[in-house]
């Protein structure tokens, strides 16, 4: 559905090089890094809000790189919704037919379902400064969706909500997508909630497309120390490799493999560290001893730091767990994990 060819773009303040992309049709695909990274300068290429140096892109079969938006078959939702604050949300939703030819009975017929599946009957008269967050966000995705696109480009939509409206903006976007034929490409910041959304995703930094594939494979398997840092990889360490053994500080630790290709590290996510009082005799084939230096509180769960020799482990564990463990600092523990949880790279 979206393809993007040796795209360069020079802005005063910013630059996108070499971005090469393919996105399928009807697919939920996430465009993800940290501030700054040219997340928005892309999803705005592609909705032809900027110009181009060079490079091309394509919506079907069509190279839509000079073509006028309204002409792109695109809608995009930004984070802060932009609705028109002097219509109300019925007037904002139908807005875009003013621009788009589109069979009265049809955009009846879709404006009742977004109605519906969005959860907007009881505000269609409101006003938008008389809306929560959640509306806003509800309303400015139904006006995106009104004039029937073949993309939707979603900037951070979820950032600016609170946890409970995020959580119901979520699943709304799970159920709009498994209703509709639209590709959507959804800009996020937040790896936990693009893991919840989508199958497929791109990382991008400085400019560049660094990292593209599944979710797994950027989960589990990031091919550089900026993308294992950014999936939570609190566990990160240069690395020389000698057969099946990695060599890290004064630690040897067992791979299960000779790597295939070893450029210097290995990370081990923290949910794979387990802790224990007494060495493990298990399947795990890396067991060290070691002391708690830190235990943080993140709600949830807590995470503990453990000094082995000269290298600190970060273990993920359960409040049920630090007790029944009897955890504090100083405490003496053992960290366990498996070959099979070490990625290297």
């Amino acid at each position: 559905m979206i393809r993007i060819r040796d795209l360069n773009i020079n802005l005063k303040e910013f630059n996108l090089f070499n971005i090469n992309l393919d996105i399928g049709t009807n697919e939920f695909f996430i465009l993800m890094g940290p501030t700054g990274a040219g997340k928005t300068v892309l999803l705005e290429a592609i909705a032809g809000l900027i110009p181009v140096k060079s490079g091309s892109i394509y919506i079907g079969e069509k190279n839509v790189t000079a073509l006028a938006p309204e002409k792109r078959g695109v809608s995009i939702v930004y984070q802060d919704y932009s609705l028109f604050p002097h219509l109300t949300v019925r007037e904002n939703i139908r807005y875009g037919l003013h621009f788009h030819k589109i069979n009265k009975d049809r955009s009846d017929e879709t404006f009742d379902r977004l109605v519906e599946d969005l959860n907007l009957s009881y505000i269609l008269n409101r006003f938008p400064l008389n809306l929560s967050g959640g509306e806003l966000q509800r309303a400015a995705m139904a006006r995106a969706l009104m004039v029937e696109p073949e993309i939707l480009l979603l900037d951070e939509p979820l950032s600016a909500l609170d946890p409970g409206f995020r959580e119901e903006i979520r699943a709304g976007l799970k159920k709009l997508h498994r209703d509709s034929n639209v590709t959507f490409l959804m800009v996020t910041h937040d790896f936990a909630e693009a893991l919840s959304l989508s199958d497929r995703a791109a990382m991008m930094n400085n400019g560049k497309i660094i990292q593209t594939g599944t979710m797994e494979d950027i989960f589990k398997r990031p091919d550089s120390t900026f993308v294992a840092d950014f999936v939570g990889m609190k566990n990160l360490f240069a690395a020389q490799f000698r057969e099946t053994k990695a060599l890290t500080g004064n630690l040897e630790i067992e791979l299960g493999a000779k790597p295939v290709d070893g450029h210097g590290y290995i990370a081990i996510r923290p949910e794979d560290i387990v802790l224990s009082r007494r060495e493990l005799t298990s399947s795990m084939r890396n067991s060290f001893e070691g002391n708690i230096t830190e235990i943080s509180d993140y709600g949830l769960y807590y995470e503990a730091g453990i000094l082995v020799r000269d290298i600190t482990f970060k273990s993920l564990i359960t409040k049920s767990a630090l007790l029944d463990l009897q955890l504090a600092e100083g405490t003496s523990i053992f960290v366990s994990f498996k070959s099979t949880a070490i990625h290297t790279f």
